[in-house]
């Protein structure tokens, strides 16, 4: 029913209604079951409690979803984001961005305590739940990394759809998000346990098929090499997708439509950040000062995983050069691998945005977004006579542009930061803003509006 309340204070401002009061206590239950089982205790029918949590979570968090989104008209709205602490760095955006950073802290360095065996022993604790699961799908006990990807899954699943329904009215976010979910679950899940169980286990089959080098920075370590050569026709099979992607099919699809193809369509990165994160999106910082930083950042982790790797190859071929290589391995999995890409780069959602790691640090991104830059035909083109400076566009752009400084002026957007989200293009009230591929002599035209159809008029 709709609120006939005509009052402007809104003294009695709607909130959940009861199903999704009891969709979250659903969720809740999920939570509580991995949190007990955190705490050391041993479930006796550890696959009933492990399937009871995730199907809780699951299902909680569609019916509170659909009940929330469908309850009102299709289009995407501000809804108060700035006005909620929890959207505006409130306290409990301040305790999930701490409680994410500690999760990181014991996956990476600490995961005894998240039950984690050493020397052959049995798992215990949360790692233990998810047994049966990693039994079922590879044939081995549990790690910290299978239970982060069960997470990591569970959470591209269930926000993905919250997102499709958020923005229902748009087909293009309606297709991207389907196909960020089935590439998250067939290709970066699914897909490499049950290959895992196919091989012996020092086969490199861990690797996501679309995780390739510069942003997998390992790919090209020693150890992994002699994996994937050893593996037979598999194994080449994974060696060659990974070179043809980086040097033939990244360049090639992306000078046709942007980075946005993996980014926004494939990346498990870009997945959590669309759905997880889009609660944060308007959080990245618009300022010129943050878009220097953001140039020198990104491109420095490119050369440096380019240097790194550089010096893995030569020690590789020659044996020479062991330590340094070691030395940069070991600086780049600790400080950019771990800390830039996890600790900083999901736990800084709520404090710094959903894209921190995508914009300021992703090698793979700067690779894409250098071609993209001077070598591809995507732009968003820009109608600035229709503009009418609300600026939606720049608050809901996740990389930081000021969209509506482009918009303002009837520039095409062509910058290398861009991950053709189309965000932007959807909040836009006037249809200023479109997603195109087209000729690159009229890419770079960054000719005012008003002015260029002037100049039209009088010719």
């Amino acid at each position: 029913m709709s609120n006939q309340d005509l009052s402007i204070a809104q003294p009695h401002p709607e909130g959940a209604d009861a199903i999704q009061k009891m969709a979250l206590a659903v969720v809740a239950v999920g939570i509580l079951i991995l949190l007990v089982a955190f705490g050391g205790v041993t479930y006796g029918q550890n696959a009933l409690f492990m399937w009871l949590s995730l199907s809780s979570i699951f299902v909680g968090t569609v019916v509170y979803s659909t009940r929330k989104y469908l309850s009102q008209t299709s289009g995407i709205k501000n809804n108060g984001v700035w006005q909620k602490g929890f959207t505006n760095r409130g306290i409990f955006a301040w305790m999930l961005g701490v409680f994410l950073t500690g999760f990181y802290v014991l996956l990476y360095w600490f995961p005894q305590y998240l039950g984690m065996a050493n020397n052959g022993a049995e798992n215990t604790g949360l790692v233990r739940l998810f047994d049966p699961l990693s039994f079922l799908l590879n044939g081995h006990a549990a790690s910290q990394w299978f239970v982060y990807g069960t997470f990591y899954s569970l959470v591209v699943l269930s926000l993905g759809i919250k997102f499709m329904l958020k923005y229902r009215n748009n087909r293009y976010h309606l297709v991207r998000t389907f196909v960020v979910i089935l590439c998250q679950l067939s290709f970066a899940y699914i897909l490499p346990e049950v290959l895992s169980s196919l091989q012996r286990p020092d086969a490199y089959f861990s690797m996501d098929i679309k995780y390739f080098w510069p942003l997998n920075y390992s790919f090209f370590y020693k150890e992994n090499l002699d994996a994937l050569r050893s593996s037979g026709a598999l194994g080449m099979f994974y060696l060659l997708t990974g070179l043809l992607m980086l040097l033939i099919v990244a360049p090639i699809v992306t000078y046709f439509v942007g980075k946005r193809w993996y980014c926004s369509w494939v990346c498990g990165c870009g997945g959590l950040a669309e759905t997880a994160g889009d609660p944060f999106r308007h959080l990245s910082s618009k300022k010129v000062s943050a878009w220097k930083i953001e140039r020198w950042l990104i491109n420095g982790v490119l050369v440096f995983v380019t240097v790194m790797t550089a010096f893995v190859l030569f020690t590789y071929f020659t044996g020479k050069f062991e330590a340094v290589a070691g030395t940069l391995k070991g600086a780049y999995g600790f400080f950019i691998g771990a800390i830039f890409s996890g600790l900083i780069g999901v736990g800084f959602y709520p404090i710094m945005g959903n894209r921190v790691w995508c914009r300021f640090g992703c090698p793979l991104a700067a690779y894409m977004g250098i071609i993209q830059r001077f070598k591809s035909r995507f732009r968003i083109t820009t109608n600035g006579g229709q503009c009418i400076s609300c600026g939606n566009c720049s608050t809901y752009c996740e990389q930081g542009i000021d969209v509506r400084w482009y918009a303002q002026r009837g520039q095409n957007i062509v910058r290398s930061s861009c991950v053709g989200c189309g965000v932007c293009s959807s909040v836009c009230p006037r249809g200023v803003l479109k997603l195109e591929n087209g000729p690159e002599e009229m890419r770079l035209n960054e000719e005012p509006f008003l002015i260029g159809l002037l100049k039209n008029k009088k010719d």
